[in-house]
């Protein structure tokens, strides 16, 4: 009887899936933060400013830096439940499973 070596008793390999970049979640969340930052935006044009309370030119210059440091935080906090469903999909679009 002769030796075996442990190389020919390996299991056959199946077509390998591949995995999904390591990035794929932070872009995820990266979309869903821009996405929450583009909706804070149009809610904050929404809203009307009093004279009394208005921050003038200045307001108006950083208000769209404000809705994005406001989506960047909501994303950060768990955001709105987006980044999975992208996630999901970047996924499906490499070709992998989760």
């Amino acid at each position: 009887m002769s030796d075996i070596s442990s190389a020919t008793m390996a299991a056959p390999t199946g077509p390998q899936m591949p995995k999904p970049r390591a990035d794929a979640a932070a872009t995820a969340r990266e979309f869903e933060a821009v996405f929450i930052g583009q909706m804070t935006k149009l809610m904050m044009e929404m809203v009307e400013t009093g004279d009394e309370f208005s921050g003038g030119h200045g307001e108006e210059m950083f208000r769209g830096v404000l809705a994005e440091q406001m989506g960047n935080e909501i994303a950060k906090r768990g955001g709105v439940g987006l980044a999975p469903a992208v996630l999901d999909q970047i996924i499906k679009m490499q070709g992998g499973r989760r």
